[in-house]
């Protein structure tokens, strides 16, 4: 299960894909556990969560399928560049808009005067305040209602997305290398 060899940049590409499994795998485990807990109270589950949900899901199978075709080497480096530049994109809006209010949050400061303690009201308050086109949002006491637990848990959701940024352009601008790598090699005269 070694797969094709292509040197330190192959390897690369192999770990970089492997980070981004972790991540989304993470990512989708803390979102379906804000979910479960809001419909489990009868809500229903913000936008934001449902997007962020069904982003990594797409996510997460495109970098099992890819890894599975370099490992085969009949991956198509230069189409593997442009769905890793998409999926770029789709991680950043990810990224920002679950980032937006979360950017004010002090966890520590959460549950120490707040008296909610569910992941719903902490859900419908972060999806309200992206309601607020153009407004800043400050952080309050009275802003959100959860737990210190439930506001690290999404402000770790915001940070494997920003990674997933980085590793998705890293994976990218290898992916590139190794088209340019596998282009350039003619292959062997079989006849002479």
């Amino acid at each position: 299960m070694a797969g094709p060899d292509y040197g330190a940049l192959g390897a690369t590409f192999r770990y970089v894909r492997i980070l981004q499994a972790i991540c989304l795998i993470a990512i989708i485990g803390m979102t379906a556990n804000f979910i479960s807990d809001i419909v489990t109270s009868n809500q229903t589950p913000p936008n934001l969560l449902i997007g962020t949900l069904s982003v990594t899901c797409i996510a997460v199978l495109y970098c099992v399928i890819t890894y599975i075709l370099y490992l085969d080497d009949i991956l198509p480096f230069l189409i593997n560049t442009g769905m890793d530049s998409m999926l770029l994109i789709a991680v950043v809006v990810v990224a920002v808009t679950v980032g937006k209010p979360l950017s004010y949050l002090n966890c520590p400061i959460i549950g120490s005067t707040v008296s909610l303690d569910s992941t719903y009201d902490f859900a419908a308050s972060l999806g309200s305040s992206l309601n607020k086109d153009g407004v800043q949002i400050k952080y309050s006491n009275q802003w959100i209602g959860a737990t210190k637990a439930t506001c690290l848990e999404m402000k770790s959701i915001w940070g494997l997305s920003i990674a997933l940024c980085i590793l998705f352009a890293f994976s990218s601008i290898c992916s590139i290398c190794l088209w340019r790598r596998k282009s350039a090699v003619k292959p062997k005269d079989v006849e002479g």
